[in-house]
């Protein structure tokens, strides 16, 4: 069975390079870009990672980073769209796939949570 989150996440973690990439060359904005590159490659990392976590709390831990990483990379889109890098297309856009990724991590945060206290 296909992992959505992680199909997702990586398509996601690839569009962040090319919008880095976009912004670093054409716009010659380097902190806020790279701040945005970190978190938003590190989501799929960390979800990647957790495939293989040691037990189901290094699992949620994992998942949990990624979920801070997502809302990280989230405030750093809205800073770039309010001081004018990238135009309200392109926020829309990176933010609608943002969203969907934290709303599938919240989902495995919260069913994960309580599966470990039964």
């Amino acid at each position: 069975m296909e992992n959505v989150v992680a199909v997702k996440s990586y398509a996601f973690a690839i569009r962040i390079v090319k919008l880095y990439k976009f912004l670093s060359e054409d716009k010659r904005e380097f902190v806020l870009s790279k701040q945005l590159l970190r978190c938003g490659t590190a989501i799929g990392a960390l979800i990647k990672e957790a495939e293989h976590a040691q037990s189901k709390a290094d699992f949620l831990n994992k998942m949990n980073v990624a979920l801070k990483e997502a809302n990280e990379t989230e405030y750093w889109l809205m800073l770039l769209k309010d001081t004018e890098y990238i135009d309200e297309n392109v926020f829309q856009s990176f933010q609608e796939d943002c969203s969907e990724i934290l709303k599938l991590l919240i989902s495995i945060v919260k069913s994960t949570k309580k599966s470990l206290k039964r």
